[in-house]
């Protein structure tokens, strides 16, 4: 059985690789020569460049006519007569000085501005939408709005099924593993993680336990920053506010996969500790591979987890 999923997993890279696909969600563009994805929930300017970022692609800019008329075409797919689209031109590093992520000036592009635009209302106007008639005005970047990230062709794919190098696969577990060195809280490290097309890590083998330790060994102390816990990394578990019932992200409870697994907590854990009224509530590994209990909104390292096939389409 495992041979025959192998199998499955190569003839899909292989269609992968002959396609020079990026990611299964994004959709290839010839006028762009690169892939665009349409994120139709909106957020703010920021949450959406970083959104892109994580993804290994960028929010996409109006930078010549070619881009432009397939962001028209996205923009079309919002709703509402007056729906507009994020690009990625903003003034935040200097106020009025406008750039695309890449860093090309306004003045190169072919835009042009709504009746009105540019206004700086209230001198907090520093991000740039595509609006319904294909203009551009200024908006607070704090507003919400649909957008849509790109990724230049490339054909630099891991044997992990990603353009991110940082990932690798393990034949113990057949997973692809990525140790983040910047602390984040909990919850932004679970976002990350499935932005890379992956999830915080899960241990529900003997040998995946091995396999995080082993990760987590390669990065001493000195290496990690944003942390004030190098020795616990954010792992998928937690007990969902229920006091004590831990489960995992994937809703396996957590003492079942201990017993699978014949790992467990470490010493005195959990132990549930409350930090200005707030109870450890999420989870973490400690360096030699057993669960801790943590802080949600203490920041610290994680482990992503993604199978070599996740982010491609299966035909």
């Amino acid at each position: 059985m495992k041979m025959l999923v192998n199998l499955i997993i190569l003839i899909n890279f292989a269609k992968f690789f002959e396609c020079k696909e990026f990611r299964f969600d994004y959709k290839y563009y010839e006028e762009t020569d690169g892939y665009l994805k349409y994120n139709v929930i909106p957020a703010p300017w920021h949450d959406a460049r970083q959104r892109c970022l994580f993804e290994g692609a960028e929010l996409a800019s109006p930078i010549n006519l070619r881009m432009l008329k397939v962001l028209k075409e996205i923009r079309s797919q919002s709703k509402g007569p007056g729906a507009a689209l994020w690009t990625g031109v903003h003034a935040t590093f200097s106020k009025g000085d406008y750039f695309s992520i890449r860093g090309v000036p306004l003045a190169r592009m072919p835009i042009t501005w709504s009746l009105n635009e540019p206004d700086n209302f209230e001198n907090c106007e520093d991000c740039l939408i595509l609006t319904s008639n294909g203009t551009v005005a200024d908006v607070s970047c704090h507003d919400s709005f649909p957008y849509a990230c790109f990724k230049k062709k490339t054909s630099a794919i891991t044997d992990c099924g990603t353009t991110d190098p940082e990932y690798t696969l393990d034949v113990r577990t057949g997973s692809c593993y990525k140790f983040h060195k910047a602390g984040l809280i909990w919850s932004q490290a679970f976002m990350v993680c499935a932005a890379e097309g992956g999830h915080l890590a899960v241990i529900d083998t003997v040998g995946e336990q091995q396999v995080l330790k082993d990760v987590f060994a390669k990065y001493p102390q000195k290496t990690l920053y944003n942390t004030k816990y190098p020795e616990n990394a954010h792992v998928g578990f937690c007990d969902w506010g229920e006091m004590g019932t831990y489960t995992t992200i994937h809703g396996d409870r957590l003492e079942d996969l201990i017993a699978a697994s014949k790992g467990g907590w470490m010493a005195w854990q959990p132990y549930n500790s409350t930090l200005g009224g707030v109870s450890e509530n999420c989870g973490s590994i400690n360096r030699a591979g057993l669960y801790d209990d943590i802080w949600c909104n203490v920041p610290a390292g994680f482990i992503c987890e993604k199978s070599p096939d996740s982010l491609i389409e299966l035909r």
